[in-house]
């Protein structure tokens, strides 16, 4: 213990060993800086009850307006529940949580050697130190990272389906009343209306990503991509014991924090899968489609309320993007304007109906390139089905 910094690896080892061994250290880092994103550290209070009422009755309204332009009806009916933004925060990590763990399950997989309680004060070399505290580390980084994503997020986020990805099953649908005031606020919106429109845009969205086959696709092809995450946080251990007979090189890559982690704090590196791109790209064109159709319907400010949408997700979605990035999605401008288009195409070229061939079985997927032609995917979904 004469190397000082030794110590210190050693001290922050014994702090974060369960971590590796089995227990769930990470989860709390999520939860924690989840929390304290989401609400600046202030309490948070609880919804007004009269908030919630109202919510539930434009839920009603909504429901069979978007079961019927949709033809995917609920096999049980919907309840929106408003929270504070630190509640969606920990719900939204629980919504996460079994793609974490198997991340995590993952990283304990791996060669690099686990460490726990018992053996973090053993008196191994240096290399062989940064190796277990980098692997020790890592599950707790990923925490961290997830739950950052998930405070921004709230800040912003108007339901539960911020993200295009699928919830656990469930009739409750979550609403954050406050956020969805502050944007008829800053968009000069009328609050009724606009939170009329959060209901359908929320009920639209959980009616497609509830569909079995649907959901499943879209976590089958997340798991692929987050599990290449892995990979970056092990090169960690790699990076540190690397440098370990190089103490001066130790020491530089130590003296910057931002160099040291950035290759697991930048989700814009990720890799993003071309078929989870174009599969999330359309189901968020089409939300938006049939939610500019029935608030046109139901509402006065149809118009105004898509166009406010549009800029609120492009012009300011930096955490929403952030958020994506990790899980693989691309929600950028390009992305928006691409799905758009194909939903137009599809509408131009065969009327409002075809779209309801969109998530009637999975061979009718959009594929990434019929997304850029969608006169392919009708061709192709037009034809008779092969006999296996």
């Amino acid at each position: 213990m004469n190397d000082p910094f030794q110590g210190l690896l050693q001290d922050l080892l014994k702090v974060i060993g369960g971590a590796q061994s089995g227990g769930r250290a990470w989860l709390d880092a999520a939860r924690s800086l989840a929390q304290g994103v989401a609400t600046d550290g202030q309490p948070e209070q609880n919804p007004d009850p009269l908030t919630r009422i109202r919510f539930e009755e434009l839920g009603h309204i909504a429901e069979l307006h978007v079961a019927n332009a949709t033809g995917l009806p609920f096999d049980r009916p919907p309840v929106f529940v408003p929270v504070g933004p630190g509640a969606w925060a920990q719900r939204t990590l629980d919504a996460w949580a079994p793609t974490l763990q198997r991340m995590v399950d993952s990283q304990r997989r791996s060669p690099a050697p686990p460490i726990g309680l018992d053996d973090a004060g053993t008196d191994g070399g240096m290399e062989e130190l940064l190796e277990k505290f980098a692997s020790t580390l890592g599950p707790v980084l990923l925490g961290m990272q997830f739950g950052s994503a998930a405070g921004h997020l709230a800040q912003r986020a108007l339901g539960q389906y911020a993200l295009p990805l699928p919830w656990p099953s469930s009739t409750e649908i979550l609403v954050v009343p406050g956020n969805v005031a502050r944007f008829a606020e800053e968009w000069s919106l009328s609050a009724e209306e606009t939170r009329l429109w959060v209901c359908i845009r929320e009920l639209t969205t959980h009616a497609v990503l509830s569909r079995p086959h649907v959901a499943a696709r879209v976590r089958e092809l997340v798991d692929a991509i987050t599990l290449d995450m892995v990979a970056t946080h092990q090169g960690l251990a790699e990076r540190l014991g690397g440098q370990a007979g190089d103490p001066e090189a130790l020491q530089r890559i130590l003296s910057d924090p931002e160099a040291l982690l950035a290759d697991l704090l930048s989700p814009g590196q990720r890799r993003s899968s071309d078929e989870l791109v174009a599969l999330t790209t359309v189901s968020a064109a089409y939300v938006d489609h049939v939610t500019g159709q029935l608030a046109a319907t139901l509402t006065g400010a149809a118009g105004t309320l898509g166009e406010a949408w549009y800029r609120y997700r492009i012009e300011e979605a930096a955490s929403e993007q952030a958020a994506g990035a990790l899980f693989g999605l691309d929600l950028t401008r390009t992305q928006v304007d691409r799905g758009t288009a194909f939903i137009r195409g599809v509408v131009e070229r065969a009327g409002e109906e075809a779209l309801s061939g969109l998530w009637t079985v999975p061979r009718q997927l959009p594929t990434p390139a019929e997304v850029d032609a969608p006169g392919l995917w009708l061709e192709r979904i037009s034809l008779p089905e092969l006999p296996e």
